[in-house]
């Protein structure tokens, strides 16, 4: 597969601030990489510098390619992108926005508009003015814009913010769609790990300005902590029957009997039943019994911690 992205030691720098610290980046034809950082991470200045919007303090960014730089205007022409909030013209409708962007886009075919309003699910909302769309289908007319020329390469900062799940799982299935049917090269940042996670092929995690880890989209939940949360009325009975089956247990917030308490071990992770049985057969039946995921927070803490980065109070 022909590489669409690429960065070389892309690094820019705000005064004594590395935004962005020596990253490089490749992107396959097709694939849907998602970008993953914490707030302030460094995902918007990366995409910034990938259009051409800031220039980089050093390193550079290519598309099919071509190095972006000001005066490679071409490379334009088959790129579409969303950055932080999208914005539009607040006293025009829907449809009168879409039409702006349909004539600086050159595009001949103005079916286009129709398509896309269609695709978008804007139909109800085309003669409304762009000032009274709520946040979601303000999004909604984002994406729009960005997709109404068809373009082989979508830059996304943050797309599905403001949408409701319905939207968001509609969003999703037309980038994979875009992404396995038609070709379409997809860099999409988010703060959404447990999202992006559902439609990316790989994904990397950046931190104030560094990558730390990369990997498949596929292996991602092998990748997140799994624990065991249990309680009951006598917490005491049901630590001494576990401990004696082998299994080691943690108190979740004091060394007191007080607490809910956990279970990392994988063999009760992957399956809740045994140890629900297990204590039933006892005589301590549970009251609280669920496997709980690490958050995308959390995540984040721990693949920093484990590389000797940051450490996190």
């Amino acid at each position: 597969m022909p590489e669409i992205i690429k960065t070389r030691n892309l690094t820019k720098i705000y005064g004594e601030t590395y935004a962005v610290d020596n990253i490089n980046l490749s992107v396959k034809e097709g694939e849907i990489f998602g970008f993953i950082g914490l707030n302030g991470a460094g995902k918007t200045t990366t995409i910034r510098m990938l259009l051409g919007m800031i220039s980089p303090t050093s390193g550079s960014c290519y598309l099919k390619g071509q190095k972006v730089s000001p005066g490679n205007i071409d490379i334009w022409r088959d790129v579409g992108y969303i950055v932080e909030t999208p914005y539009s013209y607040p006293e025009l409708t829907v449809r009168e926005n879409l039409e702006i962007i349909r004539k600086l886009r050159n595009i001949k075919d103005k079916n286009c508009i129709d398509w896309i309003i269609r695709k978008l699910k804007l139909d109800e909302h085309a003669t409304k003015k762009a000032k009274n769309l709520s946040l979601g289908n303000a999004q909604r007319l984002g994406i729009a814009k960005a997709l109404m020329h068809k373009p082989k390469i979508l830059i996304l900062d943050e797309p599905i913010n403001g949408l409701d799940p319905a939207g968001i799982v509609e969003v999703r299935q037309m980038l994979l769609d875009l992404a396995r049917n038609s070709g379409v090269t997809i860099f999409i940042s988010s703060h959404r790990l447990d999202e992006i996670s559902k439609m990316t092929t790989r994904i990397a995690i950046i931190d104030e300005g560094k990558l730390i880890k990369e990997i498949d989209g596929k292996q991602l939940d092998t990748q997140l902590r799994k624990t065991l949360i249990l309680d009951g009325k006598d917490k005491n009975g049901m630590r001494t029957v576990l401990s004696k089956a082998g299994y080691k247990i943690y108190y979740r917030d004091t060394e007191d009997y007080s607490s809910t308490f956990q279970i990392e071990d994988r063999d009760a992770v992957d399956n809740p039943d045994k140890i629900a049985k297990l204590l039933v057969n006892s005589g301590y039946p549970p009251t609280l019994l669920k496997v709980e995921t690490e958050d995308l927070e959390d995540y984040f803490l721990r693949s920093i911690k484990e590389i000797g980065g940051i450490r996190y109070e």
